[in-house]
């Protein structure tokens, strides 16, 4: 009998690297994702406790008894800077006085109430030895008005 003319068998190439099966390609996305998860939300645990501790401030501010209306209006004043200048870049807020800054924070205000209104007085009272009766309880409002209105704005609930 005759010699079949038989080749001997062949082996497929090994598999490859490339391209990647679909678990790999979920879990790089994981390990991106991830990290750019964490850093925000540890960026907005930080603002949530910048609100959280401004009110705390706020209320302080409004139920001391220990300092006069011209010192109560000095820390309001301070406290809303510090705020600004917290959720703003600094060299946008931290330049502003007078009616520049009055205008700040009544920007997102349709009835103007620190350029009008009660906040006024913000801008005057610490370089005055005699203030006029301020209404603190107006400004503690309008202060937490224009906290929430920033707080909702950037939509940090």
């Amino acid at each position: 009998m005759s010699e079949l003319p038989l080749q001997d068998i062949h082996l497929p190439p090994a598999i490859g690297f490339w391209p990647l099966a679909p678990g790999w390609w979920g879990l790089s996305t994981l390990l991106l994702l991830v990290p750019l998860l964490l850093w925000w939300l540890r960026r907005y645990r930080q603002r949530l406790q910048l609100f959280k501790e401004a009110r705390q401030r706020l209320a302080t501010i409004a139920c001391s008894d220990s300092c006069d209306d011209r010192e109560k209006l000095i820390q309001l004043s301070a406290l809303l800077r510090r705020v600004a200048i917290s959720i703003e870049p600094r060299e946008a807020v931290a330049s502003l006085n007078g009616d520049a800054w009055l205008s700040y924070l009544d920007r997102q205000m349709p009835d103007a109430p620190f350029s009008r209104g009660a906040g006024r007085c913000l801008v005057e009272a610490p370089y005055r030895s005699q203030v006029a009766q301020p209404d603190i309880a107006a400004l503690v409002k309008l202060s937490q008005r224009w906290l929430a209105l920033q707080r909702r704005q950037r939509g940090w609930w």
